[in-house]
């Protein structure tokens, strides 16, 4: 296995991080269990959760997957050899602490006593805010206050951001610098040779700040591993089990660039998860590739993409698909987004009009809020 230091902070994590939102969903405990262990047999010292998981999130879902890992911590007894990852939710799911504000003194609080019981551990090492909340009634100085009691009691070693903006991210650093601050110490956001928006402003900041990407959906969501070529949709495939929920990489731009570049790794005898993650792996300001597999098939063949070095030429003919079809997920979401925001304004007058403000505060989290995130950040 190959490390990385985790921003500037004295934890040298693996290069690949093994995620987790399947537990308690699509995988048993059994399963995660058998996962886990594979994992760490290969030396991957890292893992990543969040309170909302498992995934799809639902009430049900809620919670199950660091159940799940508090339980293998318990049964086997390894704690210590983990550097362990996990998420404060953000703001607009009603299941959670009433879906209202989260990143509050009251609701961190919360979060993170929640997660450390489910988790049985005592303390998180990297604590990140899983989206950005920009709400009037918070701001970046509070909530690294609240986070630096945290770390002052040892409850959590560094924290982190996710689903974050350039701005958001500077402001970050920029308040713990003037204030004395806790410093973020990654950034988790997507990255994958469909969607390759962090390199247009955030992978400067990652390396000239020390800030690393913690790359989620590498793979995106299972449509560059090249089983969903064709229009095939696996039995027990995220897409087959939840096709609207996971769509972002689904669209036709994204398949047809996906296809271009199962062309380039038949060409080189590479698979195209192993090319697709290898090209994450490269990049000078990735700290760690997120991977999420439901097979142990798929979690060896994941692994195993840390023994590829792609050539300058794979990647000179990689970068020359992008240029031809720029971040074909990312016009989709625009799309979609510029297609909902008609009946989004209809909503919000209908409710403005009752003068159910409530039910708009929900709306407007739930429904539009978090569609412009994406937007943003996808």
């Amino acid at each position: 296995m190959k490390f990385k230091k985790l921003g500037n902070s004295d934890l040298n994590v693996s290069l690949i991080c093994l995620g987790t939102m399947t537990w308690g969903e699509q995988n048993t405990q059994q399963e995660s269990f058998e996962l886990m262990d594979y994992a760490t047999d290969q030396e991957i010292n890292f893992f990543d959760t969040a309170e909302q998981y498992s995934s799809p999130t639902t009430k049900e879902s809620y919670g199950k997957t660091e159940i799940i890992i508090g339980n293998w911590f318990k049964e086997r007894d390894n704690r210590e050899k983990i550097i362990l990852a996990t998420k404060i939710s953000g703001s607009g799911m009603p299941w959670i602490r009433g879906g209202g504000p989260q990143y509050t003194k009251e609701n961190i609080t919360t979060a993170l006593e929640g997660s450390l019981k489910r988790l049985q551990t005592d303390y998180i090492d990297l604590y990140q805010l899983h989206w950005p909340e920009r709400n009037t009634k918070n701001n970046i100085e509070s909530i690294l206050l609240v986070l630096k009691k945290f770390i002052d009691q040892g409850k959590i070693r560094y924290i982190g951001i996710s689903n974050e903006t350039a701005w958001g991210l500077l402001k970050f650093l920029e308040f713990s610098k003037l204030y004395d601050l806790p410093r973020v110490a990654s950034i988790q956001n997507p990255y994958n040779l469909l969607n390759r928006t962090y390199e247009v402003n955030l992978a400067e900041i990652s390396i000239r700040e020390q800030v690393g990407l913690l790359a989620y959906s590498p793979l995106a969501f299972g449509v560059l591993s090249g089983k969903y070529r064709n229009n095939q949709k696996p039995k027990g495939s995220r897409l087959q089990l939840f096709g609207d929920y996971f769509s972002r990489y689904s669209g036709k731009l994204s398949s047809l660039a996906a296809e271009k570049y199962y062309i380039v790794a038949k060409k080189y005898n590479i698979s195209l998860a192993q090319l697709s993650l290898a090209f994450v792996n490269q990049q000078p300001f990735v700290t760690s590739s997120i991977i999420g597999a439901t097979t142990m098939k798929q979690l060896k063949e994941n692994i195993d993409s840390i023994n590829i070095d792609l050539t300058s030429e794979i990647i000179e003919e990689l970068n020359s698909i992008h240029k031809n079809n720029p971040n074909p997920s990312s016009y989709r979401t625009t799309r979609r987004l510029l297609n909902r925001i008609p009946s989004y304004l209809l909503t919000a007058t209908k409710l403005i009009l009752k003068g159910d403000w409530n039910k708009l505060s929900y709306k407007l989290n739930k429904i539009m809020i978090k569609p412009i995130k994406n937007f943003i950040n996808k």
